[in-house]
């Protein structure tokens, strides 16, 4: 038996709604039938939410997080006019979601988008979602692939080029699909349903750089999974053909019955992997290429905040510190100038919520660390703020069971005047167990959910540890369960002295509570 979503694709693409967006937008929200409003919209990027009614989240596609000054400037624009709600968040897909949007305003947003080369089309519900790249692709002297071409190009084929493509926009579930171009795995490709690492491929008759092939790794809430090998290499031109062929099969054969089940790696679990390698050979055409004895995912993964030298001589890229990757209009505005004024107007955007200025010449770095929106952004964040990464949280998705951003913020800072820290560490933060702000993959991952304090129901979270980014990646486990959160201060205080190394400081240790 079908499930409702199923029931409600089969009765009507969402994309048909990309044709009724002006009927929508003069109808009013409210007036607007259940299904196209809570489901369907999404297939255009546009996303209900019942914390903010009447307002709306839009969800871009910035293909390897490569976007203009004047994108930037254009969701600053629209920022301005959506009042305290009007917020944007960078997500872990080097993307962005800007939120507190009305709906009669949208058909005038779309029109903008396509203004400037944007469109938020197939970026929800059962769809491909942001492809993600390397965020210094082009710019890094060490990389071994410029991706941002092929992420386009792959966007494009989903898409249409972004006016919307039917062949790809029933899938069973959603799919996420990242390509590394560098040597430390800044996309996470073991959290992707299909991922392409580099590898040299000897005795290849045409070049012998290409990618081994993971397929199946994703985040839900019933499950977690790492990529594993699908044991096939190919060379850069057969990428997009590659991701049609399994696309295809997971599109015809993928498990449609319970959308719990539904992800990629439920038909490899299904099938096993040899039979499902060999259905995405039939649907090719051809046979695939045993996979590369080895990847080049050798490096301990970087974080590209700072001041780098480019391969370009003379020029840098500076990586912005974004807490939690939330950013008002003002903010957006400010960092449009920036990519204007030091550099040629581009911006990267990076899976852990950040912001980074390429291209600026030796001669204006001194100038550049002068200005004032440096003081919000950091270059040189403290430990604990320099990788935490956060999702939504409840302030404005429904799913969330408790807030995350601010919380993660409160506890950061808490925690960075309590210790000395010898390095940083990796704290991610999820509102509820689909896990949008990955805490598997953090160094202490917190998944939200309800506790019980002095025989009453509060916040709390489930705490993860373990997870490795970088060469040798894998996912964390689960170490304690419904800690509340006003207990968190010393909780993660105590692990950070027993496994991180953190020290107490003499002021904090001495300190009458």
């Amino acid at each position: 038996m079908a499930n409702k979503i199923e029931s409600l694709k089969a009765e009507k693409d969402g994309l048909t709604l990309l044709h009724e967006i002006d009927r929508l937008a003069s109808l009013g929200w409210e007036q607007i039938d259940e299904d196209d409003l809570n489901h369907r919209l999404k297939w255009l990027g546009v996303f209900f939410r019942k914390s903010t009614p009447g307002k709306f989240m839009i969800r871009m596609r910035i293909p390897n997080g490569v976007l203009t000054s004047a994108q930037m400037r254009l969701f600053g624009t629209i920022m301005e006019n959506c009042g305290a709600d009007g917020v944007a968040d960078i997500t872990t897909r080097q993307n962005i979601q800007m939120r507190g949007i009305r709906l009669e305003d949208i058909p005038q947003i779309f029109k903008r988008f396509g203004e400037v080369g944007l469109t938020s089309l197939q970026s929800g519900m059962d769809n491909v979602r942001n492809i993600t790249g390397s965020p210094v692709a082009g710019i890094d002297a060490d990389e071994l692939y410029d991706t941002r071409a092929l992420a386009q190009e792959l966007q494009d084929f989903l898409t249409n080029k972004g006016q919307g493509n039917p062949e790809f926009s029933n899938l069973p579930r959603k799919f996420n699909i990242a390509i590394a171009g560098c040597r430390d795995n800044s996309t996470h490709a073991e959290i992707n349903d299909i991922a392409f690492v580099p590898a040299f491929q000897e005795g290849h008759p045409q070049s012998p750089f290409g990618f081994n092939v993971l397929v199946g790794g994703f985040f839900s809430a019933k499950r977690v999974a790492a990529a594993i090998p699908l044991n096939a290499w190919v060379p850069p031109e057969d990428v997009i053909a590659l991701c049609e062929a399994i696309l295809i099969v997971y599109r015809e054969h993928g498990l449609r019955e319970n959308r719990q089940k539904s992800r990629l790696m439920w038909l490899i679990d299904a099938w096993g992997i040899a039979q499902f390698r060999q259905a995405v050979a039939s649907q090719w055409g051809r046979p695939l290429l045993p996979a590369a004895s080895k990847d080049e995912i050798i490096w301990e993964k970087r974080d590209h905040i700072g001041i780098y030298p480019q391969k370009q001589d003379g020029l840098h890229y500076v990586g912005l510190h974004i807490p939690v990757g939330r950013l008002m209009a003002a903010d957006m505005l400010a960092i449009a100038q920036l990519a204007e004024t030091y550099g040629t107007g581009e911006l990267r955007l990076t899976v852990e919520q950040n912001v980074i200025v390429p291209h600026i010449p030796t001669a204006k770095l001194g100038e550049f660390q002068q200005e004032p929106i440096l003081e919000k952004f950091s270059l040189t964040p403290p430990p604990l703020w320099r990788s935490l990464v956060s999702c939504t949280g409840n302030q404005f998705c429904n799913l969330a069971i408790i807030e995350t951003k601010n919380r993660a913020m409160d506890l950061a800072q808490h925690l960075e005047a309590t210790y000395d820290l010898p390095r940083p560490v990796r704290l991610h933060w999820s509102g509820c167990p689909n896990s949008c702000g990955q805490p598997q993959v953090g160094d202490i991952g917190f998944i939200g959910c309800k506790a019980r304090k002095d025989g009453k129901v509060v916040d709390g979270v489930d705490i993860y540890m373990g997870g490795r980014v970088g060469k040798d990646a894998h996912l964390g486990t689960c170490i304690q369960e419904k800690v509340p959160c006003e207990d968190l201060p010393q909780v993660v205080g105590e692990l950070l002295v027993s496994h991180f190394g953190a020290r107490q400081k003499v002021s904090a240790a001495t300190a009458t509570p």
